[in-house]
């Protein structure tokens, strides 16, 4: 018999860590290929890692709620063949049960040092709601900076965050200086007046009776409730709001979607109509397709549309269709319906919704008229597309004018007035608007 060594794997460039929910299978159960085993999430995501092997499970060496480092052996298989457990798994499976994740990998980078557990965990987030990075926090750990210090370290990044450079030039001057302590003023004494402090607002105390249900938060809620909240605290929001005659989108899409569907297998919606009608409008102006970076503005080589869609709980998701400017509307229907699908039934993986440089909202898909959607950071727009709605309208001919039942809908374009003038949020939702009027009715799909 073997030992196959079962690893979190890669899920994104920008996820480094990911918290197990729960395990699929225990100890002694026998698993099959692509068996589902555990339950992972990230800050993106939920998923299910499945079996690289056949064999039954004989260890399990991280506990539900234990959060793990990319790459971290979690699971170890018993299968046919050589062995492939290294050292240092074995290593890892002796100390996990004594010692915290973080403190594993300490001891793992730096197993000549002695180094005592800090008497305060060093979490993702302090009290005060500072955001610590992954490898703030193993300095941290390696240098046994309590949670107390790291909290009064000054941080240079953005919203204050404390950067590595803060933290290794706080380790470095450690010595030969006394940590700073919070009851120390920042003006100087002799300020008659003293600076202002930036203070973190605080929670309004809620009465709750008796006949009140009270209902935990869900974590991907949570995490969905702090980014809407940053996005605001972050961007200048401004919005601009045009209408759009699709009437002949309507009667287009009337004509072919089931020769559509006969032919491509897919159903032909309007969803991928519009997104590729935004793909091409994102291309006229780039200066939409971009983000904001202190004092830098990154511009997006490729657009990569964001597409938010409900959950079956009430929370939002945002998969990302990859070069969307390069599909086809065959390839563009193909790619909306398989995210939607996979979006619905929890099959998402974090890749799916890693790189989006604008995001799309269908406000209309709940009846609502129009919306103000919240920019999906860090990019700096958002549109949000009302429902369809058949309405009188006045129709101008060389005939003369007259009124006439069109097909008609909303769009609210959200951006982040930082780096986006009215002109051009407003330019882009006017070409847009061109760009769907213009359908021919008469052509092919």
């Amino acid at each position: 018999m073997a030992k196959f060594e079962l690893k979190l794997p890669k899920m994104g460039e920008s996820v480094a860590e990911a918290t197990i929910t729960s395990w699929l299978k225990e100890v002694g159960d026998t698993i099959e290929l692509d068996e589902a085993i555990v339950e992972i999430a990230t800050d993106k995501v939920d998923s299910e890692v499945p079996s690289e092997v056949e064999g039954t499970i004989t260890e399990i060496l991280f506990e539900k709620d234990a959060v793990v480092p990319v790459g971290t052996t979690i699971a170890v298989i018993e299968t046919e063949g050589e062995s492939t457990v290294s050292q240092s798994a074995i290593a890892i499976s002796s100390t996990v049960e004594k010692s915290q994740e973080k403190e594993v990998a300490a001891i793992e980078n730096a197993v000549t040092k002695t180094i005592e557990t800090v008497s305060t965990p060093i979490s993702k987030t302090s009290e005060s709601g500072k955001f610590y990075s992954p490898l703030v926090r193993n300095i941290a750990t390696s240098e046994g900076i309590t949670m107390q210090e790291l909290e009064n370290i000054t941080g240079s990044g953005k919203n204050e965050r404390v950067t590595k450079d803060d933290i290794l030039a706080y380790v470095k001057n450690k010595g030969t200086q006394t940590a700073i302590q919070p009851t120390v003023a920042k003006a100087p004494i002799a300020t008659p007046v003293p600076a202002p402090q930036k203070q973190t607002p605080k929670a309004v105390p809620v009465s709750v009776i008796a006949e009140d249900e009270v209902i935990a938060m869900s974590r991907m809620g949570k995490l969905v409730a702090k980014h809407m909240v940053d996005s605001v605290q972050t961007s200048a929001h401004v919005q601009s709001f045009i209408e759009i005659d699709v009437t002949n989108i309507v009667k287009w899409r009337t004509k072919v979607k089931d020769a559509f569907l006969k032919r491509e297998g897919e159903k032909l919606t309007f969803t991928p109509i519009l997104m590729q009608a935004v793909a091409a409008t994102i291309k006229k102006f780039p200066m939409i397709n971009i983000a904001v970076d202190g004092d830098n503005i990154i511009k997006r080589k490729n657009i990569n549309l964001g597409m938010a869609a409900a959950l079956a709980d009430g929370n939002l998701i945002v998969p990302v269709i990859k070069n969307a400017d390069q599909l086809n509307l065959v390839g563009m229907t193909r790619a909306v319906n398989d995210l939607a699908s996979r979006a619905r039934s929890g099959q998402l993986k974090p890749d799916d919704i890693q790189g989006g440089t604008y995001t799309v909202t269908n406000v209309g898909s709940f009846g609502s008229v129009m919306g103000t959607p919240i920019i999906n950071q860090p990019q700096v727009a958002i549109l949000a597309l009302g429902a369809i709605r058949k309405v009188p309208a006045v129709i101008e001919t060389p005939e003369g004018d007259f009124i006439g039942i069109r097909s008609k809908m909303f769009v609210s374009h959200s951006y982040d007035h930082r780096v986006v003038n009215g002109a051009l949020g407003g330019m882009f939702i006017k070409t847009l608007k061109e760009t769907l009027e213009a359908w021919n009715v008469d052509q092919d799909f």
